[in-house]
C-alpha cells in the first residue's frame, strides 16, 4: 500500500521574543567586560604577525537575542595582505530571562549546541574553563 506524503513540523528553533533594551545593554556590557578582562589577556596577550592570517583582536557583536564571540583575523599573504575579517568561535543564546544556551562554532561552519539553559554568569564561566568554547 502506497502512503503518502506528510507535512511534519521542521526542526526549527522556537522564537524567543525579543530582549528589552536595558537587558540587552546589560548583555552587551557584561560580555565585553568579559572579553577586555579575561578573553584577551589569557588568548591574545600580543599580535604576532605572520605570512599567513593572524588574531589582531576578539570581540564580540549582538544580533537577534545572540551575542557572538569573534576573532578579529588580518591576513599577511602577499595576495591580500592586510585584509581582515572576523571567525566566530561561540555563542550564547538568550533564551528567556538569565537563560542562556551556548553554542560553539564547529570547523564545518556550523553552529553546535553544547550547554543549555544556563546563567549568563555560568556562560561566562564556561566560556573562560571549557577548552572547546576557547578561540584557537
Amino acid at each position: 500500500m502506497l502512503r503518502q506524503k506528510q507535512w511534519l513540523p521542521g526542526g526549527r528553533a522556537r522564537r524567543v521574543p525579543p530582549v528589552p533594551e536595558p537587558e540587552k545593554l546589560a548583555i552587551i556590557t557584561t560580555c565585553e567586560t568579559f572579553i577586555r578582562d579575561v578573553l584577551k589577556p589569557r588568548f591574545l596577550p600580543q599580535i604576532i604577525p605572520t605570512e599567513f592570517n593572524y588574531v589582531i583582536d576578539l570581540r564580540g557583536a549582538w544580533s537577534a537575542s545572540r551575542y557572538r564571540f569573534m576573532q578579529r583575523y588580518r591576513s599577511g599573504m602577499a595576495h591580500n595582505a592586510g585584509e581582515e575579517f572576523d571567525a566566530p568561535f561561540a555563542r550564547i543564546d538568550r533564551m528567556g530571562a538569565n537563560r542562556f544556551d551556548i553554542h560553539w562554532m564547529r570547523h564545518t561552519g556550523k553552529w553546535w549546541p553544547l550547554h543549555a539553559s544556563v546563567t549568563l554568569a555560568e556562560a561566562l564561566h564556561l566560556l573562560e574553563t571549557d577548552a572547546v568554547l576557547h578561540p584557537h
